[in-house]
């Protein structure tokens, strides 16, 4: 399967089905923000992880009383500035607050081009540290270097899977979701290949 084929398979899934698969990917991206906050003293991964699990509550439950803008007033304050750090990691950092609060966008909005936002930003971290990793060992990075990688290889072959497992998943139960969450970090890593540490 090829990257353009699973953004066109995003697009043709319904919007229930679109906000929980941006919901999976994001649970593959927030541990890269714990892995900055930890190396910087800055932030609190907390937040994120709570504003995720309402995220997923209000999909289940469309009626409950979560207020989600409450939620971005907690995350916009965690979101680190690029020029204040040093080191690549603040990249990932970025992208998961990014991914985040427009995916919580959305759900306000109900545009539900914000969940297919999510997974190109999830490829956008993958690609920006595999262009890292060449240039650490003085590889000038080119568009076929990055495609060809196996951490993209790897993330388009994940984004497939979860594509399969929402499209296969019938009614939004909070069983199925509990599935799709343990399918996303089933292999026990971030998007960029990060070891999760188990809750």
């Amino acid at each position: 399967m090829n990257k353009a084929n699973n953004f066109q398979r995003i697009r043709e899934l319904n919007y229930l089905q679109k906000a929980v698969l941006a919901a999976a990917i994001l649970e593959r991206m927030t541990p890269n923000y714990g892995l900055f906050s930890e190396a910087t003293g800055f932030g609190d991964e907390q937040v994120f992880k709570n504003a995720l699990n309402l995220c997923w509550e209000k999909l289940l439950l469309p009626k409950s009383k979560i207020s989600l803008e409450k939620q971005i007033e907690k995350i916009e304050p965690n979101v680190p500035e690029l020029s204040d750090f040093d080191m690549f990691g603040t990249y990932p950092a970025i992208d998961v607050s990014t991914a985040l609060l427009g995916f919580i966008q959305g759900l306000m909005t109900k545009d539900d081009s914000e969940f297919v936002n999510v997974a190109k930003i999830s490829q956008a971290t993958v690609a920006r540290y595999i262009e890292f990793l060449l240039m650490s060992e003085d590889i000038t990075p080119d568009n076929k270097l990055v495609r060809e990688h196996p951490l993209m290889q790897y993330e388009i072959d994940v984004l497939s899977e979860l594509i399969d497992f929402v499209e296969g998943m019938g009614r939004i139960t909070s069983e199925s979701i509990k599935q799709l969450k343990a399918q996303a970090v089933s292999d026990g890593q971030t998007n960029i290949g990060l070891a999760i540490e188990s809750a």
